[in-house]
This record gives structure tokens, C-alpha cells and sequence, in this order.
């Protein structure tokens, strides 16, 4: 028997129809690429924004867009992606945001792969396009993310101007009604081996990953906040923010490409965000800015942190302070992408400062909709006792069953995907990630965590940036080599390192060496990029 309830299906133009007549005031604030990127500030509201996404709509069948067609943006955190988030899933089409951070030959890859039609660029990225334009030869034309008197010479080919674009097309337009399973966004994963694999949400689980990240025990974004996500609209759909903020009507604040400590403090000072949304190195810069002119964030109430984990000098630091709550939050690129969420509760008032600051740096509980566990290599559920290391596994209404255009299940287990990740989860559910599965160091049959290693050494004040890798041993098969990044002018020595770690560790996860570096190799998103320094140093320690 099947209720009687009615079944209108969950679209993305849905949202921003509800943000207009509900939430119509909501204000939205960007930093644009014009003039100098930084002093050149733009402010509207979401009536607006639902406005001129429906002229995107209407310009883009005007064009030719189909359902199913992929639509590609190249572009920062602002409101005119913004409106492409609405104006291209609302009529069926598919939104493909590319992570410029890639190399051109991965670019190529996932827009060739995608076959992408038309790509709508910020003014930052045009050269990009036109040094890879002879390779990407299914699109049909570029759309400059500018008005006229900024449009830039280039030797693009069927430019326009988008808010020429914009200004000939019609503000009306009943947004089609379609299967709530079709296919809203695309975006690729940034990975350290092999082409970028494409992971394609459906309306459906847009909005299902939406409601639940604005509950108070995921991000709790309401009508009441102001937003700033620094996470990249690129990356991730933007942890799903522009879709949540359309949702509760909450004040967005954009940064365009201005994410160094100095621009975010000039946005933040300005607009007053109470929640902010980034990766640990973005925090990072933040955070040292405050440092150098003396000041407190003092609107923040809580910073989520993702991509990688937080230290906890960072945790100490926006607490002791600025007053203000780190969120550890995980999930994936696979997962749309919350996971997990590490909140506040009422259980956390009862702890010391130092209690609480130790349950902060786990990863947090699995919002409703996630299931989670872990297992051993022979597929054997674990215990969840918080010390028991298994292979994470995930499935909800917002995970993917398998990859855009692939037939690769290998990630794939009986209805469960294999994140890649080694974990614990303790008896409250409490999630806290190991290490990626090939970055684990497997030493004389023990497990020693790259991450936890290279979070206890950037607690030390001249350590800008640590990584960790496991190298071949003669008797341990395999031990930890730390590499780091010391200050300007810093002359902090191996010894030193180690004398600091001494009471932070178990005594045989110290480094056998500590190697000082003037940078790392990242990926895409912003993660330590292992692969190559594992080459390199390899045979390190067979060779001393």
C-alpha cells in the first residue's frame, strides 16, 4: 500500500522560487574580479539574484540548451555563479563548475569527457581557456562573466559578454517540471593517480543534502545567519552552501579570489559573517593576518573546516581567542559532500577545555542520511570502540552508486562505497579519520597516522606547513620522514622538532628524520599531494 501524500518532485529551481517569495530581502554580497578584485563590492538580494536567474535560463535556450546538456563554469565564489547554479539545473541542463586549480592536461580531460557545450568564465581564467582552446573542441562558445566595459581582448573564439547576455533575455519563465532524478550538477574529483572522476548529483540529492546540512547537527544555516564560504563554488558545489543559503534565506557573502587572510578580515570586519566555511590553510593565513594587526573575529561564532583535518592549535586558536567554535566536518567529493559534522552539544559542557578541545579534532557524527562503518580487509565489520582501525565505508541518499561515465566498480561494495579512508568511530558515533588508506604508515605491524603526526607538528609556533610519509625501512618495513616548512628567518632544527613532539606522540611514531623544505606539492583542493614525494624519498633512510 502507497500513501496518499502528493509526489512533486524535488528541483532545484524550487529553491530559489522559495528564496524569492519568502526570503525576497535576503541580501547577497560578492567580491567581483573587476577593477582590482578587491575594493570592487556587489550587492543585491535574492529576488534579484531568482530575476536574473531566469534571464540565464532563457538566454541558455535561446542558445540551444537541452536537458541533459552540460554547461560549464569556470568562475569564483560570486553572484553571477551563483545564478548559474539556478539558471542551468532549473531547466534541466547539467552544471559542470571546473576546478581551475587542475593542470591544463586534466582541464582538457574533464571537458572533452564531460563534452561540455558552453563554458561561462570568470576574467581570471580566460588565459587558461585560451592556452587549452585548440584541445576542447566540442565546446561551442565561451561566455565572459563581465559586463561590457570590462569584457578583455582574447583570442577565445564566439565570446559574449554575459551580462550582454543577460540584459536581451526575458525575466519570465515557468521553470519545466521534470524526474527528480535527473541529473542537476557535475564535478570532478581533484585525484593524486589516474584522469579526475566525474561525480553527477540528481536534483533529488541536492536538495535531501541541502535540508539536512541547515539542521543544527550539521551546519545549522538558518535565516538568521550570514554565511561567508571561502570553500570554492568550484569545489564541491561549494559544500552545497549556495543551495542551503537559497534555501533559509540566510545572508550569503562571497569572496570572488580574494581568499588571503587580508581580504577575507576586510569582508568579514564589513559584512559580519557569524559562519564561515573552509580548508585548514585558508584558516591558516586568517588566522596569522588577525595575529600581525591585533584583532578578534569577533562577529564568528563557528568555523567549519573540511578537505583536510584541523590541528589542534587551530582549534585552541579560534576558541582561547576569537571566541569562536571550529566544526570538523568530513565527507567527499562522492558524498555531495557532507558526511559528518562535529557540532556543539550539551555533552561538550560538562568537559574540561581540554576534553572538549580533544573530541573537536575528530571528525564528528554522521549527519541523518549517512550510514557509516568500518571493516577489516576481509570485509568484517569492526568494533566501535574508538580505537579499532577498518576501512571506511559510506551509503546515503546523497553518495554516489558509481562514476559519470565509468564502469570502474571497484570502489563499490554491496550497495556501500569504499572511501579510501582508514578511521575509528568510538561508541558515540564519533568519526575520527586515520589517514587515506595509501598514506597509513604500516611500521614493524603497527599503524602510525600521517595526519596525526603532521598535526601535532604544526602546533609548533615556527612550523608553517609538516608532511608525513611512510619510506622503506630495513627492519621496520616502512617508518615516518618528516618533511616541513619552517618560518622566514626561522632556524628551528630537526632536534628541536623532535624534542617537541616528544610528550605529543607514542614514542615510536617519532620521525626517523626531519627534512626542511621550502614548499609542498598540493592538490587541486588545497590536500598534500603524497605520491611524488614517496618516490623521491623512497629509499631515504635504505641509503644513509
Amino acid at each position: 500500500m502507497l500513501g496518499n501524500m502528493m509526489d512533486n518532485p524535488l528541483l532545484i529551481s524550487g529553491l530559489i522560487e522559495h528564496a524569492a517569495s519568502s526570503n525576497p530581502n535576503s541580501e547577497i554580497v560578492s567580491r567581483r574580479c573587476e577593477s582590482d578584485g578587491v575594493s570592487d563590492i556587489h550587492r543585491y538580494t535574492m529576488k534579484d539574484a531568482a530575476k536574473r536567474s531566469k534571464q540565464i535560463a532563457n538566454a541558455l535556450i535561446g542558445l540551444g540548451a537541452k536537458p541533459a546538456d552540460r554547461i560549464a563554469t569556470l568562475a569564483w565564489n560570486n553572484y553571477r555563479h551563483f545564478e548559474l547554479y539556478f539558471g542551468v539545473s532549473g531547466i534541466g541542463s547539467v552544471l559542470h563548475t571546473i576546478n581551475p586549480r587542475l593542470f591544463p592536461e586534466q582541464l582538457v580531460y574533464i571537458i572533452n569527457h564531460a563534452e561540455d557545450r558552453w563554458i561561462f568564465v570568470d576574467l581570471t581564467f580566460v588565459p587558461l581557456l585560451e592556452a587549452i582552446q585548440d584541445q576542447i573542441t566540442g565546446v561551442e562558445g565561451f561566455i565572459i562573466m563581465a559586463d561590457k566595459a570590462n569584457m578583455p581582448e582574447t583570442r577565445l573564439n564566439n565570446v559574449i559578454c554575459y551580462e550582454d547576455l543577460i540584459s536581451s533575455a526575458s525575466d519570465e519563465l515557468e521553470w519545466p517540471q521534470f524526474d527528480e532524478n535527473s541529473a542537476a550538477s557535475l564535478c570532478y574529483t581533484s585525484g593524486t593517480t589516474g584522469n579526475p572522476k566525474g561525480v553527477l548529483y540528481s536534483h533529488r540529492s541536492t536538495l535531501l543534502h541541502a535540508m539536512s546540512e541547515i539542521s543544527r547537527e550539521a551546519l545549522g544555516i538558518s535565516g538568521l545567519s550570514c554565511v561567508l564560504p571561502v570553500v570554492p563554488m568550484f569545489h564541491v558545489n561549494a559544500w552545497g552552501v549556495p543551495y542551503a543559503g537559497a534555501m533559509t534565506g540566510s545572508k550569503l557573502v562571497f569572496p570572488g579570489p580574494g581568499m588571503d587572510g587580508a581580504s577575507l578580515w576586510q569582508l568579514i570586519e564589513a559584512e559580519q559573517p557569524d559562519l564561515l566555511l573552509g580548508v585548514p590553510t585558508v584558516w591558516l593565513m586568517l588566522l596569522n593576518h588577525m595575529d600581525e594587526i591585533g584583532k578578534t573575529l569577533d562577529s564568528v561564532k563557528n568555523v567549519v573546516v573540511g578537505g583536510s583535518a584541523a590541528p589542534l592549535s587551530m582549534i585552541k586558536k579560534f576558541d582561547e581567542v576569537h571566541d569562536a567554535f571550529l566544526i570538523h566536518a568530513w565527507g567527499m567529493t562522492e558524498m555531495s559532500p557532507l558526511g559528518t559534522a562535529n557540532v556543539k552539544t550539551a555533552a561538550m559542557d560538562s568537559m574540561t577545555t581540554e576534553q572538549r578541545h580533544q573530541l573537536q579534532q575528530k571528525q564528528g557524527r554522521p549527519v541523518f542520511g549517512v550510514e557509516m562503518k568500518i571493516v577489516d580487509d576481509n570485509g568484517d565489520s569492526q568494533p566501535h570502540d574508538g580505537s579499532t582501525y577498518g576501512r571506511l565505508l559510506v551509503r546515503g541518499p546523497w553518495i554516489i552508486k558509481q562514476y559519470y561515465k565509468s564502469d570502474d566498480m571497484s570502489s563499490f561494495e554491496n550497495g556501500w562505497l569504499d572511501t579510501g579512508d582508514v578511521a575509528t568511530i568510538d561508541e558515540n558515533n564519533y568519526l575520527g579519520i586515520v589517514d587515506r588508506s595509501k598514506d597509513v604508515i604500516k611500521s614493524g605491524g603497527e599503524w602510525i597516522s600521517s595526519i596525526d603526526l603532521e598535526n601535532a607538528a604544526i602546533g609548533h609556533a615556527d612550523i608553517i606547513e609538516a608532511c608525513v610519509i611512510g619510506v622503506a625501512h630495513e627492519k621496520w618495513d616502512e617508518r615516518p620522514l618528516l618533511l616541513v616548512i619552517r618560518k622566514p628567518e626561522s632556524t628551528l632544527s630537526g632536534e628541536e622538532i623532535k624534542q617537541f613532539l616528544s610528550d605529543k606522540i607514542a614514542k615510536w611514531w617519532m620521525p626517523d628524520e626531519v627534512i626542511f623544505v621550502e614548499s609542498l606539492p598540493h592538490t587541486a583542493t588545497g590536500k598534500l599531494l603524497k605520491i611524488n614525494l614517496r618516490k623521491e624519498y623512497q629509499d631515504y633512510l635504505l641509503n644513509r
